[in-house]
C-alpha cells in the first residue's frame, strides 16, 4: 500500500463509522487537502513524456530510497523507459496527485486501501499488477511475548480506516481483544468488546505507531515503518500471514488511471519489477517477510470491485 501529519497527541477512539458517510467523506477531503502540498513537490509534472527516445514515467512511492527502485529504475533505462521516482511521505497524497495527472502510476498501497480511496473520493483509479503482501506485527519495547501483556495494558494500532481495521483483526487473532461481529476488513474500535477484551487501543498515526512504543505495551506497526526504524521483524509477537486468503485485500499493487491500465509501457514496467533482480533486493528488503504476488490485472480489478461494494455498503 506502499503509503503515511504526526500529532504526538494520543487522538480518541473514531466513533464507528456506524456505518455513516461522514467516515469515508471525511478521509476524501483529507486526501484533496494535502493535494497542495504534493503539487509543489511534483511542480510542474502533467504525466508521461518522450525525451531523446525515451519515454518517461513518473511513480508515486513512499519508499524511493530502497535498493530495489535503483535497480528497477536502471532495468527500466535499459528498455528506453527514464522512471522518475516522485516521495510521499504519508499516505494520503499518492492517489490524488495519480488522479490529478502529476504521476502515472503509483506502487506503495494494498487494494483495500485503494477501494477506500475510489469510494471516498469517486474516483476510478485501478491496479494494473500486483507486487508483495507484507504482514502487519505486533512489536513491544516492554514486553517479549503476547502473554506477557497486562490486563488493561494499551496498544498503538493505526487510524488510518484500512490499517486500523486490520490492526484490530490482528490484535484479535493474538487473543488481545474480541470485535462484536468476529470484525470485518472495515472494522473500527468501536466495535472492539471491552468485557471481552483484555487491552485498550489507541489509534495513533501509522507513522507515529513506532514513537509511541515507549509509552505504550505495544503497537501494531506497518512493515516499512518497522524496517526503517530497525524493528527486527523476527522478534515481533505476533502477525497475520501475509499468505493466507485473507490476506487478499493486503495485495499491493502498482495503479493506474482506468483509462490507462492498458498502456503498454506501464505494464512493461510491471513486467520489470518481477524480474528476479528486483525481487531478490524486494525480498530483502522486507527481511524476507514480503510474500511476493503474481496475480491477473483481471483478478485483481475483481478484487477491487468487490473491496469497493464491501465500503459503499458500509456508508449506507
Amino acid at each position: 500500500m506502499s503509503t503515511d501529519n504526526n500529532p504526538d497527541a494520543e487522538p480518541a477512539l473514531p466513533e464507528k463509522p456506524g456505518r455513516s458517510k461522514g467516515f469515508f467523506i471525511g478521509i476524501g477531503v483529507a486526501a484533496v487537502a494535502v493535494v497542495v502540498a504534493v503539487v509543489l513537490v511534483i511542480v510542474n509534472v502533467t504525466g508521461s513524456s518522450t525525451t531523446a527516445g525515451q519515454t518517461t514515467v513518473r511513480i508515486g512511492v513512499t519508499d524511493a530510497g530502497a535498493d530495489h527502485w535503483k535497480t528497477f529504475t536502471e532495468l527500466a533505462g535499459e528498455d528506453g523507459i527514464n522512471v522518475e521516482l516522485v516521495s510521499f511521505n504519508d499516505y494520503t497524497q499518492a492517489n490524488p496527485a495519480l488522479s490529478q495527472r502529476q504521476l502515472d502510476l503509483n506502487q506503495f498501497q494494498h487494494i483495500l486501501f485503494l477501494a477506500n480511496y475510489n469510494v471516498s473520493n469517486n474516483d476510478t483509479l485501478t491496479p494494473i499488477a500486483s507486487t508483495y503482501v507484507v504482514p502487519l506485527s505486533l512489536y513491544s519495547r516492554k514486553h517479549s511475548a503476547v502473554a506477557d501483556i497486562p490486563a488493561g495494558g494499551t496498544v498503538a494500532i493505526p487510524n488510518d480506516p484500512t490499517n486500523q481495521a486490520r490492526a484490530l483483526l490482528v490484535l484479535q487473532s493474538a487473543g488481545l481483544i474480541t470485535l462484536r461481529g468476529g470484525g470485518t476488513v472495515l472494522s473500527t474500535p468501536a466495535e472492539i468488546d471491552e468485557e471481552a477484551s483484555t487491552v485498550e487501543v489507541t489509534p495513533v498515526d501509522a507513522s507515529q505507531t513506532v514513537a509511541a512504543l515507549p509509552s505504550v505495551d505495544a503497537a501494531i506497526v506497518n512493515n516499512n515503518f518497522a524496517l526503517d526504524a530497525e524493528l527486527d521483524p523476527s522478534q515481533a509477537l505476533f502477525n497475520d500471514d501475509p499468505a493466507s486468503a485473507e490476506a487478499e485485500p493486503y495485495i499491493n499493487a502498482f495503479v493506474s488511471r482506468a483509462e490507462d491500465k492498458d498502456n503498454p509501457t506501464y505494464l512493461r514496467l510491471a513486467q520489470l519489477y518481477r524480474d528476479p533482480r528486483v525481487r531478490s533486493q524486494v525480498e530483502a528488503q522486507s527481511k524476507n517477510t514480503a510474500v511476493l504476488v503474481d496475480r491477473p490485472q483481471s483478478e485483481l480489478e475483481d478484487i477491487l470491485a468487490r473491496l469497493e461494494e464491501t465500503v459503499r455498503t458500509a456508508q449506507q
